[in-house]
């Protein structure tokens, strides 16, 4: 019957078609498929590596500024796709150590960096000070070269980050503690669960400096090990902050300004 032969080559055209598109879906990139909305090059972290830990601290309220920066909309850890290969190789390297790294921000957006200039410059917030700068003025933070109005974060290939033991999990964060200096001892600062690494994550002060003797041996050969093992991945440290790192080689050389928003997988961030 003609009305069945039109109806068996439609068929078998949908079939042709469907069997197309998962031959081309199966052959593209990683950074094609892991994040739909992302820019071409960029993947979520935990699409590459899974097992390194994330605490994005930009996204909630634990942060200098003391409340999400703009552009950021959910905890993810979002990297050029080098970047991220090169982050794979440093985790496999402390795996064997049982160590894990722990990644604090990733890509950041321009607006965000927009929004840090507008709050460093407005003295009537400064409710996390007594945590992340104790002994700074904010006003002079982007002069003293802890913040910048133009990131190379915002090219995707830049990491906070810094080591923890392995198996890890986030220890519980109870918003109602006192804020406790980051400048203190291990022990007596803010529980982040890294190795001691000398101070807190983003603390803006001298003792964050890379080599700065103050924190002890302990914590100095733990920032040597950080250090030594970024370097061997391709990072290159900054001084003034032991926990940030720029991809040598990196892919891009301008900054984006696209939102950090949640994978279109769904699948929760550790």
């Amino acid at each position: 019957m003609p009305g069945a032969s039109r109806r068996k080559r439609r068929v078998r055209a949908s079939l042709v078609l469907v069997t197309g598109l998962a031959l081309i879906l199966t052959a593209l990139p990683v950074s094609a498929l892991a994040g739909t909305a992302l820019p071409r090059g960029f993947v979520y972290l935990r699409d590459a590596d899974p097992t390194i830990v994330q605490d994005i601290r930009y996204a909630g309220s634990h942060n200098f500024v003391g409340r999400p920066v703009k552009g950021y909309l959910a905890a993810e850890c979002i990297l050029s796709d080098r970047a991220a290969t090169a982050l794979k190789a440093v985790q496999n390297t402390l795996a064997e150590k049982k160590l894990s790294l722990i990644v604090w921000d990733c890509y950041r957006p321009r607006r965000a960096v927009d929004d840090f200039l507008q709050w460093s410059k407005d003295p009537a917030h400064a409710e996390m000070k007594a945590e992340f700068y104790p002994r700074t003025d904010k006003q002079k933070l982007f002069a003293l070269g802890y913040l910048a109005t133009r990131s190379a974060h915002s090219r995707g290939s830049t990491v906070d980050l810094g080591i923890v033991p392995s198996p890890f999990s986030l220890p519980p964060r109870n918003p109602v503690l006192a804020l406790k200096a980051c400048t203190l001892p291990k022990g007596e600062r803010f529980e982040d669960g890294t190795i001691d690494l000398g101070t807190g994550y983003d603390c803006l002060d001298g003792m964050g400096n890379t080599s700065n003797a103050s924190v002890g041996e302990a914590a100095l050969r733990n920032r040597q090990l950080l250090k030594s093992t970024m370097a061997k991945a391709g990072f290159r440290p900054y001084a003034r902050e032991w926990w940030h790192f720029e991809l040598v080689n990196e892919p891009f050389s301008q900054g984006f300004d696209f939102e950090v928003s949640p994978s279109s997988n769904g699948r929760p961030a550790r």
